[in-house]
């Protein structure tokens, strides 16, 4: 699989950060994080790229440069997000923007906390483009209002350059790509419990990061599709070494396993802080129609949010699925819920719509059709699945869009589809 996409944008911002070259391999080569290494260029970052490998020469917390224009974060709010709490300390202005998608999705969610440490940073109604003007910045405790990984990583990295402590606490567990890197950097993070089911990630600024090499696992968020169809498709089995099995993001597989699916991990080990390992997919010998509905909400959710329409897909060919508490779905590169629900119509499912998710009934087998994924990545990807699945030919109109996160998936997908085409 390409290196994971979270891992590989806020590896390349730690190493911009940190003093001396750091060496990072299998870092994804998707259009979001190629905007990162863009915004980071402009910053005045010097990046060599050899083969699978990128230098980064980093020159501490307070080298970047004034850029001589707008930094285009292209698709990637991660980008956006992230780099915002970096700038937020910087002593001079910057603009921050991207495609019509990535201005029209919220970032009052990063500007908010960013403000309380004393940034300044002015929005279009709470949207990008964003001016962010350097600021002296004060440590605070700050509690999520939504559970969001990216709010959380922008105010731990506002947090690095801060004076005193940078708490964030949230009541549901999202992904800790960041702290680990932090970790893995050189910082003391520290993690603590407020009251019974809150947990809070600590930084201390200004501080210093400090130069490494690593290999990025490969993205368990690509894996999914491979995974989804290798499970459901008669006669499957495939093995995809190296993947990324961090339990804030792995949770997709355990699903699957409860499903009653043969999906298996092994020789899980730890790499730069993050647990990597193989998974092996085989087909499932009988029909899974006797499964109950399956329901995925609360908790779930921030764990599995980019694999939710795929899971809808495999619900549809089991005994349904039922998501709700996902109203973040409705504000990613596309409505996910509204995308999802009108495709798998398209495609003969029976579908009900909620306002926070969808319940998809099953099982049932699906048609081929025209699929407009709405310029959504992983919609596209999603659906191409689906179409294995279907009877007839599936078009993916757009189909594209997939570069965002993924630009070999169709080439990678038709070396191990057989007596198919796609």
């Amino acid at each position: 699989m390409p290196g994971d996409k979270s891992i590989s944008h806020r590896a390349a911002m730690l190493a911009a950060l940190a003093n001396g070259v750091s060496r990072i391999r299998n870092y994804a080569n998707s259009g979001d994080c190629a905007a990162t290494l863009s915004c980071l260029r402009q910053l005045g970052v010097q990046i060599e790229s050899t083969g699978d490998e990128l230098a980064i020469n980093g020159g501490g917390l307070g080298a970047f440069r004034e850029p001589a224009g707008e930094l285009d974060c292209g698709n990637s709010g991660t980008t956006m997000r992230l780099l915002a709490g970096i700038l937020a300390a910087q002593n001079f202005v910057s603009t921050l923007t991207g495609d019509v998608s990535l201005n029209s999705r919220p970032m009052e969610r990063i500007v908010e906390p960013l403000a309380m440490m004393g940034a300044i940073i002015s929005s279009h109604d709470g949207h990008a483009p964003l001016e962010v003007s350097g600021a002296t910045l004060q440590g605070i405790d700050y509690e999520l209002l939504v559970p969001s990984a990216q709010v959380k990583s922008s105010i731990l990295l506002a947090g690095l350059h801060a004076h005193g402590k940078t708490k964030v606490i949230e009541d549901q567990p999202t992904r800790d790509h960041t702290e680990r890197l932090l970790r893995h950097f050189g910082l003391a993070v520290e993690s603590g419990v407020e009251g019974a089911t809150k947990r809070s990630i600590t930084v201390t600024g200004p501080t210093q990061l400090r130069a490494c090499e690593f290999s990025i696992p490969g993205d368990i968020s690509s894996a999914a599709y491979f995974i989804a169809a290798a499970a459901l498709l008669p006669g499957s089995s495939l093995q995809i070494d190296d993947v990324g099995l961090n339990p804030t993001r792995s949770l997709f597989v355990k699903e699957l396993q409860q499903l009653g699916l043969n999906v298996e991990t092994f020789d899980v080990h730890e790499a730069a802080n993050e647990p990597v390992g193989n998974i092996s997919v085989r087909a499932t010998d009988s029909h899974l129609e006797g499964n109950a509905q399956w329901t995925i909400r609360g908790l779930a959710i921030p764990q599995l949010i980019d694999e939710l329409p795929l899971l809808a897909i495999i619900g549809s060919q089991v005994g349904g699925i039922e998501v709700r508490e996902a109203n973040e779905l409705r504000l990613k590169e596309s409505d996910r819920i509204a995308a999802t629900v009108s495709n798998l119509r398209e495609m003969g499912a029976r579908v009900e719509e909620f306002d926070d998710g969808f319940r998809v009934f099953g099982p049932v087998k699906l048609r081929g059709t025209k699929i407009d994924p709405r310029g959504d990545h992983r919609i596209a990807m999603a659906f191409t699945v689906a179409g294995l699945l279907a009877d007839g030919e599936t078009e993916i109109s757009d189909s594209e869009c997939v570069a965002v996160s993924f630009p070999e998936f169709f080439e990678l997908l038709e070396s191990v589809v057989q007596n198919r085409s796609i």
